[in-house]
Order: structure tokens, then C-alpha cells, then sequence
């Protein structure tokens, strides 16, 4: 568009030069009492002009001269018919996906009626913002819903003005070289008025990267008028101009079709499955999938290969998409490890400034699906921030210490660039990050600093670990992050030595009665100490006590007992046989000899290393007091349940004492007293001590806890014994909630489940009702589970089309039952501690 000047040109006589020369006019020269003046120069001008009656005055390339005034008067412009459209909406991409989000636009949009008609498409960099809103353009333009079509790529407060100034100049005739006021013009027209003729319009918004840009320039409230905006940004200022319609990531589906029509436009047929793989590596983004297949197409790699890269660690993702300086695929303007870095640079400005960037390289390291918020403001995470903020107050000469409320500031800045997503009232989930955007912070990290980062991911998972797992949705989060930290940090959690955090993710499966996992962890975990540490590292020594443990909680006593004779020998050569380490694992020794059935050999093992460990570690000692507690179990395992009894019964005020009323060593003593009791003939007595314990083991383990649900169940064993018809009522109750915990398929499911079944309720004798009914759907459920094992035709399924195996199995309750202390022995126990030790 051409700028046209009107200036008035008096000279003054006292200033005039024989040869004076006005600046900022291109090539218009003046002589004599002349003035030159330049209008835009025509780039095919090139003859001088003389204009006559000027002074002399003389004007080359395409100037004019004049003395005294010059005024150009532009042409009167007739202002634009309808439809019109302002600015160039972006080409469709390839192999567009018509894809949920576009039809929750629409009907976010046609919901809103005249009430809502300002909509903020609002997502991560590169899942298709502007391809949806360009689609809804293109789409209310064909079906003629619009009259006027405004797109405004609004990357900045000046790119706004200038469209809607362009807008005013078409719509308007406003004056171009008055941009503000144009588009104030603009605005006043956007106006609501009386008469039924306005025109229907659509301004789209694109790319808004700071709601401030925006600020007194919003479209107003309009029947006929909507208005779409795209961006990064969630800020609640958006929000109450419109409605946040959020945009996620292609589905599966989606992202499978996208790359099967990608390269099939080139010629490319490759397997949906290998398809489906590849888009679950690059999270269904819809930037990394386009990228990927022309890295593909331009390479001429197979998905296989280039899956095979990509999960190369040594690899940088940068490597894995189209050079720099090539063409990108649909006009795209960034690759995806560039796609989020300013938005990086703005929530690094944002309050707190200087730690979103620290905080985001954290969770990079974590699990994508979702970090506990306790994780990343412990007190290892604050240090962390502390000493990595990037942009620290200019007027502070040391910044202060970090705390957790700057933490969550600096993931709600994150979540208000869509970095993460952030959501504070789901504490063991709060913080969800894309898998391609951990890529993008790590790769950069130099090797020192990623390996610090990976240690910090792992001393803020211990912090947030707690010393009872009574919040089971927590430790499986817990879980969940440390292995993923497992898979990214490299050689960084074995260097000097194992870091505590494997120790406590193993233990912690066994804990929540996944004993099998928690043996492969250690085992995994004992095969890698051997390589980087050695044999005689203590860490190596305490990872094999806990896969000694691990093995007989599994099922393998005698395996169990194998491993620790050999464990005893080792340490006490590389320990020495007095350390407190070779003591714990002479104390795991007598614990699983009885457990695999040597109750004489368990009971003289532990008599003699008792006064071994009161003289060493003193008879008060945490220690001690194990053995003392797996002496009373061995001499009720050799048949003396009194004696075990009246053992317990002395070690319960000594672990008050030393431990407290309500540590768990000391619940599971006060278990063991009610076993033992029990045993020695008073059912009624053990039912009433387990019913007495369960408030406090839900207290201090919550409900779920799997020590909290062996109570339970063996309330319901005692009272059955007792001859109580409660207990049979107890373990139906039980089920569902062991179901819920452990699984449908958990070996403790399928005793409580067969135990109920088994004939408990006719030892209760009721031959009630009520009785058939929990008799029938207890057998319902274990119809369930074994067809959920077996598979409707398996001819030992239980499976509806044959109804003879029902009065078959119901004939047989015997084969049914489990014996009272058999779940209960192998649920009652003291687990491995964090640091490695067995306790039994």
C-alpha cells in the first residue's frame, strides 16, 4: 500500500542556499529559492523532471518539486461489497484430519448462541490450534455463515491494530496512515446496531501470545458477530472474554490415519501396527507426526529404524526431524524441539520469574502421566529451584530461598503457557507433562547437569515418600515416577551407589502385596549392582537381602532360605560378623527357616543370635526386638501356641515403649498375639483383640493398606471358629474391596473369595436366606475369575452356556476352602524397610 505526504513547503529566506538540500526526500534536489519534495518514487522512474514555476527547483527518480504547498488528494474509495475478506487464512494441511476437536469446536460454537460468541482455542504448541480454527473458517465461509472473514495473525498488540486498520480501510475507506484510528474505526462498526441488515462477521485471532496484546482491542458482544482465538496461553483474563475450549492431542486413531496417509501419498505402505507404535512414541502430536513422516519420506527409513532412533538416548531429537533451513511440511514456521521455546522464555518471565525452566528440566524427568505435587515442592525440589533460577531479581544481590508456594507458582506460569498441565486438586497427579517436551528440556542438558537433575528428580521422590503406605493412590504414583526417572537417568542412580529411591519403589511394591513384582525388581536391581559396584558393595549385598526376601514372600521359602545362608557368609566376611547389617540378615535366616517349615531349626537359630544382639545392640534396640518377635513365632510354629502367646504378650509393652502404640511393628505384634491366641484355642478371644486392633491399623495404614485387610480377614476367620455367622457376612464384604486393591486375579483375592466359598457359612450353620444369597454371589465371583482366567471356552469355564458346572462345583464346597492361618501367615509379616532390611 502506497503512503501518500501533504507538507507545506515555505522556505525561509534568511536559511536559503544557492544549492539548499532537503533531507528525507529520496532524490529531490532543490535550486536556486526551490524546494523539492518527494512523493514515493516509482522504481521504473528514471528520467529527471522539471517542473516549472518551482524556484529552479528539480526533482530526479520519480520526485516532484515544488515551492510552497504540495497537497496530493487521494482518490475516493468505494468501500468493499460483501462477502469480503481481510487477511490470508493458512494453507490446509496435509492429509487433514477431521478429528473430534474440530466437531467439539463446532458445537461449542452453535451452543454458545448469542451469549457465548468468543471462543479461545487454548493448547500446547504444535496439536493444531490454527489448523482447527483455519478448518472453522474455511467452513462458515463456504456455507456463506459469514459476510465478513477478518484472520489476524495477532502475535503482537501492533500486528492486531494493523489488521483491523486494513480491515477499516476495506470496510470503511478509513484513512491508512491513521493505523489506531482505523482500527478503532473498526471497533466503533464491530458495534451492535438496530438495524437488521448488519453484516454476519468471524474474526479469527491466531496465535495470541500475551492476552495483555489484546487489552482494548477485543471484538465486541455481537449477535451477528464470533470471534476465535487461538493460543497457548490459560490465562483467567481470556476466560471472561470467552469460552476456553481446550485442544489436546490427535487420538490414537487419528494418529495412526495421519502417518498411514502421509506416506501414502508418497508412494509409502508400512504396517498399521508399526503406525500405531510410532505415533504412541511421539504422543499424538500432531507437529511431531508431520515432521516425523517427512523425515521418514525425505530419508527413505522404514518406521522400525526410525522408532529404533528414536528411543537412542544418545540420540537428540532434533536429529530425528527435518534439517534447519529446510522447507517444514504445511508452511509450518517451527520444528517441534523449537515449537515450545518461547513459550519457555515467557512463563520464565512470568511470576515467580526464573523458575519455570528449572522446574519444567524436573519433571522432565519424571512420569508424563502425572507427578505428585508433594514431588516437586520437597525441600531436595527447592533446592533445586534456588540454585537454577535463571533470572534471579536484578535488585537482590542473593535471591532467596526458594519456598513450595514460589514452586507452585512456577507450575501454575507453566500450565498458563500450556507447558504442563496443572492441576493442584488431584495432588498425586498434578502435574501432566508431553513426553515430546521432556525430550526437548533433557536433550540440551550437558552430561553433569543431567546427571544432577536426575539425582534431584530421586531425592525429591524419597522427600515425598512416606514412612507408612497408607495412601495406596499415592505410592503407586510414587512408582509410577521412579521408573520412569529409572529409564532416563542412566548410570546417574548407581553413581557412587544404588540410590535410596530404587530401594524404597522395590519395597514398596511388596508392601501393597505385589510380592512376584517386587522379586523381578530386585532381581533386576541385584543383576545391575553386580555390574557397576561389584560384589561386595554394600549396596550389592543389600540389594540381594532384599531379593532373598522378596523370593520367599513370592512363594519359595526354601529358595529363600538358600539365598540368605549364602547372604550371611558374604557379609559377614566383607561386614564382619558383629555390623548391624550382617545381624538384620541372620535374623532374615531364622525368619524363613520357619517359614519353610524347620520351626526347631528357626527357634534354636534365634536363640542363639538373641543375646548375640543384646549385647552388641542392647536389648531395647528395634532390632532385638525382631528377633524376640520371630522367636515367639518359631516356638508357636514348633506347636507351642501358648508359649507364642505369652511370648507376644511380653513384647508388646517393650515396642510401646520403644516404638510407640501406633507403629506398625507394633500393630503387627499385637496381630501376631491375637494368631497365636487364637491358635491356643480362644477364637472367640482373637476375634475380639483383631477387632479391637482394626480402627487403629486403619488409622495409621488406611483402610486399603494390605496389612489393614489381613485383619479383616482373619476377624472373619476367628469369629467363624468362634461359631459366630458375622464372620461369613465379614468375608463377603471383604471381597470386594480385596478385588478393588489387589486385582480380581491377586492369589490374596482368590483366598478371600474361595475361603468364603469354601464352607465357612455352613460351619456358621445358617441355613438362612440371607445365607444362600451370600452363598450364590460369592460363587458368582469365583464363576467370574475363573473365566476371566480360563476364557468362556475353556472346558473348565464356568461360562453360562453350561450350567451343569454350577450344581458340579457347588456339590464340592470342600475343595473350595483354605485353611485359617495360611492367607493370613503369608499376609502377616514385617516387610523389607526402605533401607533394604528385612524385618520378620
Amino acid at each position: 500500500m502506497k503512503k501518500w505526504w501533504s507538507r507545506r513547503l515555505t522556505p525561509d529566506p534568511q536559511t536559503v542556499t544557492p544549492e539548499p538540500v532537503v533531507r528525507d526526500t529520496g532524490s529531490a534536489r532543490a535550486a536556486g529559492e526551490g524546494t523539492a519534495a518527494l512523493r514515493d518514487p516509482s522504481p521504473t522512474a528514471r528520467a529527471s523532471t522539471q517542473v516549472s514555476g518551482t524556484g529552479d527547483a528539480h526533482a530526479s527518480g520519480g520526485g516532484i518539486a515544488n515551492s510552497g504547498i504540495l497537497t496530493y488528494i487521494q482518490p475516493r474509495r468505494e468501500p468493499v461489497t460483501f462477502p469480503h475478506q481481510v487477511g490470508v487464512l493458512p494453507p490446509r494441511a496435509g492429509c487433514f484430519q477431521d478429528r473430534a476437536a474440530a466437531s467439539a469446536l463446532r458445537q461449542a460454537v452453535a451452543g454458545g448462541g448469542t451469549a457465548v460468541v468468543c471462543q479461545v482455542l487454548a493448547g500446547m504448541g504444535g496439536v493444531g490450534k490454527t489448523q482447527l480454527a483455519a478448518d472453522h473458517a474455511r467452513h462458515a465461509w463456504s456455507h456463506e455463515e459469514v459476510d465478513l472473514l477478518v484472520w489476524v495473525t495477532a502475535a503482537t498488540h501492533q500486528a492486531v491494530i494493523d489488521a483491523y486498520a486494513e480491515a477499516a480501510v476495506d470496510v470503511l475507506c478509513a484513512d491508512p496512515a491513521d493505523p489506531e484510528g482505523a482500527a478503532r474505526a473498526f471497533l466503533a462498526w464491530l458495534e451492535p446496531k438496530l438495524s437488521p441488515q448488519a453484516p454476519r462477521w468471524l474474526i479469527v485471532l491466531d496465535d495470541v501470545a500475551d492476552p495483555g496484546d489484546l487489552t482494548g482491542l477485543w471484538p465486541p458482544a455481537h449477535a451477528h458477530g464470533r470471534t476465535l482465538v487461538t493460543t497457548r496461553r490459560r490465562d483467567a483474563a481470556l476466560a471472561s472474554h470467552g469460552r476456553l475450549v481446550p485442544v489436546g492431542l490427535f487420538t490414537r486413531a487419528e494418529a495412526t490415519a495421519y502417518l498411514q496417509q502421509a506416506l501414502a501419498a508418497h508412494g509409502r505402505h508400512e504396517p498399521a501396527a508399526d503406525l500405531t507404535a510410532l505415533s504412541d512414541d511421539l504422543g499424538y502430536l500432531p507437529l511431531a507426526l508431520s515432521q516425523a513422516a517427512a523425515y521418514l519420506i525425505d530419508t527413505h527409513l522404514d518406521t522400525v529404524t526410525y522408532r529404533t532412533r528414536l528411543a537412542d538416548r544418545a540420540r537428540q531429537l532434533s536429529g530425528l526431524l527435518p534439517e534447519p533451513g529446510t522447507p517444514l511440511p504445511d508452511d509450518q514456521s517451527t520444528t517441534v524441539t523449537a515449537a515450545w521455546s518461547l513459550s519457555l522464555d515467557r512463563a520464565d518471565q512470568l511470576r515467580p520469574a526464573g523458575l519455570a525452566r528449572p522446574m519444567l528440566q524436573l519433571a522432565a524427568m519424571l512420569d508424563p502421566n502425572g507427578i505428585p505435587h508433594q514431588v516437586l515442592t520437597s525441600n531436595p525440589a527447592l533446592a533445586h529451584l534456588t540454585a537454577r533460577r535463571t533470572e534471579p531479581d536484578a535488585h537482590v544481590q542473593e535471591s532467596p530461598a526458594v519456598t513450595a508456594e514460589d514452586a507452585a507458582g512456577a507450575l501454575g506460569a507453566l500450565h498458563r503457557l500450556s507447558l504442563i498441565d496443572y492441576t493442584p486438586d488431584t495432588p498425586h497427579q498434578a502435574v501432566r507433562v508431553h513426553q515430546l517436551i521432556q525430550r526437548a528440556m533433557r536433550d540440551p542438558l550437558a552430561p553433569d547437569e543431567y546427571d544432577h537433575v536426575a539425582r534431584t528428580a530421586a531425592d525429591a521422590l524419597v522427600a515425598a515418600w512416606p514412612g507408612v503406605e497408607f495412601d495406596i493412590p499415592l505410592a503407586q504414583a510414587l512408582r509410577a515416577n521412579t521408573e520412569t526417572l529409572a529409564h532416563h537417568a542412566k548410570d546417574a542412580l548407581y553413581e557412587p551407589g544404588i540410590h535410596h529411591v530404587l530401594f524404597r519403589t522395590g519395597n514398596s511394591l511388596g508392601k501393597m502385596g505385589q510380592a512376584s513384582a517386587a522379586m523381578n525388581h530386585f532381581a533386576h536391581l541385584t543383576e545391575l549392582a553386580l555390574h557397576r559396584l561389584g560384589p561386595d558393595h554394600p549396596d550389592t549385598l543389600t540389594a540381594r537381602n532384599n531379593l532373598s526376601a522378596w523370593v520367599g514372600y513370592a512363594g519359595d521359602a526354601s529358595e529363600a532360605v538358600s539365598l540368605f545362608a549364602a547372604l550371611v557368609t558374604d557379609q559377614e566376611r566383607v561386614r564382619g560378623p558383629k555390623h548391624p547389617e550382617t545381624l538384620i540378615t541372620r535374623n532374615n535366616l531364622v525368619h524363613w527357616r520357619g517359614q519353610a517349615g524347620d520351626a526347631i531349626g528357626a527357634a534354636a537359630a534365634a536363640a542363639e543370635l538373641l543375646p548375640f544382639q543384646q549385647q552388641i545392640l542392647g536389648p531395647d534396640h528395634p532390632d532385638t526386638l525382631t528377633t524376640r518377635n520371630n522367636l515367639a513365632a518359631a516356638l508357636g510354629y514348633t506347636g507351642d501356641a501358648a508359649g507364642a502367646a505369652a511370648a507376644f504378650a511380653e513384647l508388646i509393652p517393650l515396642r510401646e515403649q520403644v516404638l510407640g502404640p501406633a507403629h506398625p511393628d507394633t500393630l503387627t505384634t499385637r496381630h501376631n498375639l491375637a494368631h497365636w491366641q487364637g491358635t491356643a484355642g480362644d477364637a472367640a478371644g482373637a476375634a475380639a483383640a483383631l477387632t479391637e486392633l482394626l480402627p487403629l491399623r486403619k488409622l495409621v495404614l488406611g483402610p486399603d493398606h494390605p496389612d489393614t485387610l489381613t485383619t479383616r480377614f482373619d476377624i472373619a476367620t476367628w469369629q467363624i471358629r468362634a461359631g459366630d455367622a458375622a464372620g461369613a457376612i465379614g468375608f463377603v464384604e471383604l471381597l470386594p474391596d480385596m478385588t478393588r486393591v489387589m486385582g480380581p486375579n491377586h492369589p490374596h483375592t482368590v483366598a478371600v473369595r474361595q475361603s468364603a466359598l469354601g464352607g465357612w457359612l455352613g460351619e456358621a450353620g445358617e441355613a438362612t436366606e440371607t445365607a444362600a444369597e451370600i452363598y450364590a454371589f460369592v460363587l458368582a465371583e469365583l464363576f467370574a475369575h475363573r473365566e476371566r482366567q480360563l476364557g468362556q471356552e475353556h472346558p473348565d469355564s464356568p461360562a453360562p452356556r453350561r450350567p451343569d458346572r454350577l450344581n458340579n462345583l457347588a456339590s464340592q464346597p470342600s475343595r473350595a476352602r483354605w485353611g485359617a492361618g495360611s492367607l493370613s501367615r503369608s499376609l502377616r509379616r514385617y516387610l523389607p524397610r526402605g533401607n533394604g532390611n528385612d524385618r520378620s
